[in-house]
């Protein structure tokens, strides 16, 4: 639990710090996850390049739109995991990989309607801003600034519950005033994610150059280097959730600050 107000520096390092404080049970649900993902892209690819006798077309394909959604139910999965387990730890309490799923039943429709909607606004300006290439950057940092409007909606769910609308309105409520430092955080991240993901999906194509240019061994690689980067943004942009609500409710609720109860009171007054 914060003691004062943290600094732009601070919401950057510290899910970092939780995320160190829980890496069983993260690196082992993202484990699970990406395996069993990475599963599901093979096979289907595998499939529509028989269906399709080998065609190169149909293959890649298969391959960037299994993996675009296998990526989609595998940020979900983190994020279910990864909130509730945050938030817990901040608490003083471990819970493990199952106790989260638990959590994860109560607020799964409002959850999933969110992640829904996270998508969709998502594509639709990255689509509409990608257009022109002038304007693609000033989409990017629209789009920062819708994600952080909503920054706090899966934090929310798992620590007040309610339903998805509920969660919005008291996210709007907590980020008003801090939607563009929310914003140059989230930016801020993308930025590492992008610098991370150069030399990760290089990896395929500099063992091609050794191994020789075989299909499926590219493929897979370069499905699993993509899924790998899709499981380790999520769990830090869900720390990140997690440590920016704790803040931002300390911050204009005073989280933080201990209240003695009326017992403890009347102990005094009688002493």
């Amino acid at each position: 639990m914060p003691i004062r107000p943290l600094t732009f520096r601070e919401l950057l390092d510290l899910p970092f710090a939780l995320i160190q404080a829980n890496i069983a049970t993260l690196a082992g649900t993202a484990a699970a996850g990406l395996v069993a993902a990475e599963v599901v892209v093979v096979v289907i690819t595998g499939s529509v390049s028989n269906a399709t006798d080998g065609s190169d077309a149909g293959t890649a394909w298969a391959a960037i739109l299994s993996t675009v959604v296998c990526a989609w139910f595998l940020r979900l999965l983190l994020r279910g995991v990864t909130v509730p387990v945050g938030l817990a730890s901040i608490a003083g309490e471990r819970i493990g990989w199952r106790a989260a799923l638990v959590r994860v039943r109560g607020v799964a429709p409002a959850l999933s309607i969110a992640q829904v909607l996270f998508s969709l606004i998502g594509v639709a300006v990255l689509v509409g801003g990608g257009i022109l290439i002038i304007t693609f950057p000033f989409a990017v940092i629209w789009l920062g600034y819708l994600r952080a409007k909503r920054f706090l909606v899966a934090p929310v769910l798992f620590a007040e519950h309610g339903s998805h609308g509920d969660a919005v309105r008291r996210t709007k409520l907590l980020v008003a005033g801090s939607e563009w430092p929310l914003t140059g955080l989230w930016l801020s991240q993308r930025c590492l994610f992008t610098l991370l993901a150069v030399p990760l999906l290089a990896i395929p194509w500099f063992v091609s150059d050794f191994s020789g240019t075989h299909r499926w061994p590219v493929i897979v690689l370069l499905t699993a280097a993509a899924l790998l980067l899709v499981a380790f943004g999520e769990i830090v942009e869900a720390s990140t959730r997690v440590v920016s609500y704790i803040d931002l409710r300390c911050r204009r609720e005073g989280l933080d600050i201990r209240i003695p109860s009326g017992t403890a009171y009347g102990r005094e007054d009688a002493r």
